[in-house]
Formats: C-alpha cells, sequence, structure tokens
C-alpha cells in the first residue's frame, strides 16, 4: 500500500496499520526512513512561523531561522528521538506489555510520520495568526491526536508480541 494511503488509515484503524508495518518483517532501513520523513515533514511545517518571526525581527535573517530550525530537526531530533523510543520501549516492559525496541521505534516513528500533515496544519496557522490562544489550541489537539495513535500502536505490537510467544 502507498505511504499516503497508509498514513490515512492510520487515522482510521491504527492497529491494523501497525500490524501490517510488523508483518512486512524488520526493516530498521524503513523505520529511518519514517523517522527522516516525519522529522523533513515537521522542518517544512515551521517555515511560515520562522518567516513571520523573520518578518517582526529584521535583524535575525529567514536563512538564520531555517538553518537553526535544520539542525534541530535534521540532524538532533532523530537523534533523540531514537532515545525515545528507547525509553518507550522501557516504559512498555515496566507495564508488563513488553515489545521489542524494533516495534517500539516502529510504533514512535509511525506515529510521528501520520501525525506530520496535523504539523504542516499548525505550522500554516501559526504562520498566518502568530502566537495565540488558536495556535495553542490546535498545538495541543496536535499533542493528544499524536499520543493517540501512538498507543494504539503500542497496544498493537504488545499484542503481536504476546500473539507470536503463544
Amino acid at each position: 500500500m502507498a505511504l499516503t494511503d497508509d498514513i490515512l488509515h492510520s487515522w482510521r484503524s491504527p492497529d491494523r496499520v501497525m500490524r501490517n508495518l510488523l508483518a512486512d518483517g524488520r526493516r530498521e532501513g524503513r523505520a529511518l526512513a519514517f523517522l527522516i520523513g516525519a522529522c523533513l515533514l515537521i522542518f517544512l511545517a515551521q517555515w511560515p512561523r520562522l518567516a513571520r518571526l523573520a518578518q517582526q525581527e529584521p535583524e535575525i535573517p529567514f536563512q538564520a531561522f531555517i538553518a537553526g530550525a535544520m539542525m534541530g530537526w535534521l540532524f538532533i531530533a532523530p537523534i533523540l528521538l531514537y532515545g525515545v523510543a528507547a525509553l518507550l520501549q522501557l516504559a512498555c516492559r515496566l507495564l508488563r506489555r513488553p515489545i521489542s525496541g524494533w516495534a517500539a521505534r516502529l510504533a514512535f516513528f509511525w506515529a510521528l510520520l501520520a501525525a506530520s500533515p496535523l504539523w504542516l496544519l499548525n505550522g500554516l496557522i501559526a504562520g498566518l495568526l502568530g502566537p495565540g490562544l488558536v495556535t495553542s489550541v490546535l498545538g495541543f489537539a496536535i499533542l493528544v491526536a499524536f499520543f493517540w495513535l501512538l498507543l494504539r500502536m503500542l497496544a498493537a505490537a504488545a499484542l503481536e508480541a504476546g500473539a507470536a510467544k503463544a
């Protein structure tokens, strides 16, 4: 199935999409591609907000804002997000829902990628309206949606791990 179709299906049935991704076998390169794709889309989502910021602060050029966002989202964030995925696996083990490190990474990275269209919307709204109540509420709603996706996918991965043991 196409990547965009899987992203759309993730909002309707994240469990099924996660099971399909796990059934494809352990492919670390694919999980890394999901992470890099999510980070790239989140980086692009920052552009409207950064353009607005560059207009408000003319002494700092737009390219400086873009360079900082690029460094953060494309070089630093992937390394940190691998650490967050390891903490997710540890949390699942502590909750007696053991899943493999690979399944935790896949669920986390896919949830980031599936939620990235919402980040694009948030970036557009932040660029048009600037900081305020609407931007904050939308950001919170995106965070809730991301965690909903993540928890559903981690639950599906734990069920698959339990079914594999049985």
